[in-house]
């Protein structure tokens, strides 16, 4: 996990995705495709879409953009068919890594990550060699804010389906299962209360700090190119960085 400070490293992910907009709106609108395809173009019938929906907005992803992508992927001339597979594998010093993609292209993607854990000092493994190591959550942030006290947000979030509410003196955070993700978030949602971030994670249930120059460095090369990579919608991790 990125540091001691949850809600630094979401606002440094944030602030690098702003940086590069057309990547990130490109990896959303993958995933407002697959969604669409699973469960249809309307938001009210569609709890998937609306969770992409959500965190395309949170993105700073402007709404007649959303409405492009899921026009598109609802038209019948949209042939793209992307497939979403999962790659687990090791950083340098046994740092475990999941990375997931949405591809219209196996051979290509496969060939881009292994080239990524190569260069990184790293290598792929096979099917649940790491994945044990982390915890399938929803997982909500909210900032501190004048708009709800902290009792009154943790209630709501647990009376929707919340499983833990853990506040420290930034914010808050908000972990559920899979399942009820959604019927929390849009709880929250409801109820006026803006999030920093809102999806389904993996976390980790320990983490591994990189002692040696060297191998922080593989490791860092080996997430930006990941990162970079149009096919890979999320990177996971147990690396455990410390705070600038």
């Amino acid at each position: 996990m990125a540091g001691h400070s949850k809600f630094a490293n979401i606002k440094h992910k944030k602030a690098k995705a702003d940086a590069q907009k057309g990547k990130i709106f490109t990896k959303l609108g993958r995933e407002i495709a697959v969604a669409v395809k699973e469960g249809g173009p309307d938001p009210a019938n569609n709890s998937r879409l609306r969770d992409v929906i959500a965190k395309a907005k949170s993105n700073n992803m402007p709404s007649d953009t959303i409405e492009r992508c899921i026009k598109k992927a609802a038209g019948e001339g949209d042939a793209s068919n992307y497939e979403a597979i999962t790659y687990e594998g090791y950083g340098p010093s046994g740092v475990a890594v999941i990375v997931e993609v949405l591809t219209d292209n196996k051979n290509r993607t496969a060939a881009n990550i292994r080239h990524a854990f190569t260069k990184g000092g790293g290598n792929l493994g096979t099917t649940g060699c790491v994945s044990f190591m982390f915890d399938k959550k929803g997982q909500i942030m909210i900032e501190k804010t004048d708009k709800i006290e902290e009792d009154e947000l943790m209630m709501l979030a647990l009376d929707a389906g919340a499983e833990d509410f853990i506040a420290d003196e930034e914010g808050y955070e908000i972990l559920t299962s899979p399942e009820d993700f959604s019927a929390v978030r849009e709880a929250i949602e409801k109820a006026g209360v803006e999030m920093i971030s809102a999806e389904v994670t993996m976390i980790p249930q320990t983490t591994t700090k990189l002692t040696n120059e060297e191998d922080i460095k593989k490791f860092e090369k080996m997430l930006e190119l990941l990162e970079d990579d149009d096919d890979v919608q999320q990177v996971y991790h147990n690396w455990e960085q410390d705070e600038d």
